[in-house]
């Protein structure tokens, strides 16, 4: 049996924008203007490792405070910023009907991860999904995707894993994963596969299954 793992943000869902603003809007808070190149790092990680690498850049207040902060202006930004890619929603419907096992390994806090899959009518797709906060340690730690492995019952090395960010490229690799790199953005992640955009067809054959 073989399967693929996705990754949520920047492959099914567009959350990027509204993730830079939220936490634009934080870092203002506490009296820090950064930059897109400031937040670059903490793409596709753990609200927790996320907070750890702007603490290490910048002052901030304590870590449940700088959450509280940060859902309250996740919250407004998902109002009109949130977005399910198209490829990406016509692809795992596709692979779904083919039967194939699909997971969800994704960075996000459950609630919000939750929150995204419901609002684009995508959860009930997917046979597993794994939030960055029900793990030990986040991309590019493999953990996040030998849970989603472990929880399909499948092999990791049986896997596909589909990625947009270099940390959860990483952290797919390193559970045994093959991996493939959708582009985004015109961002490429330097030493895995790369396709323009999701199409079931396509990740079918390159498992082997078309």
């Amino acid at each position: 049996m073989r399967a693929i793992v996705f990754d949520c943000d920047g492959v099914l869902v567009d959350s990027e924008p509204a993730a830079e603003a939220a936490w634009t809007a934080v870092m203002a808070l506490h009296g820090h203007t950064v930059t897109p190149l400031d937040l670059a790092p903490i793409r596709g990680t753990t609200t927790v490792d996320s907070y750890a690498l702007l603490a290490a850049m910048f002052p901030l207040a304590a870590y449940e405070d700088v959450v509280a902060e940060l859902d309250e202006a996740l919250g407004r930004e998902f109002e009109t910023r949130l977005a399910a890619f198209p490829d990406a929603v016509e692809t795992v419907q596709r692979l779904a009907m083919r039967g194939l096992p699909l997971a969800v390994a994704s960075s996000s806090r459950r609630s919000q991860l939750d929150a995204k899959l419901a609002r684009f009518d995508l959860a009930r797709y997917f046979d597993v999904t794994v939030a960055g906060d029900e793990v030990a340690a986040g991309k590019p730690a493999p953990d996040l995707y030998l849970a989603a492995a472990a929880g399909l019952r499948i092999d990791p090395a049986a896997c596909l894993a589909v990625e947009d960010a270099a940390a959860g490229a990483r952290a797919a690799a390193s559970a045994g994963m093959r991996v493939v790199t959708v582009i985004r953005d015109a961002a490429i992640v330097e030493g895995f596969p790369a396709i323009d955009r999701l199409d079931a067809a396509l990740l079918l054959t390159w498992m082997g299954l078309e």
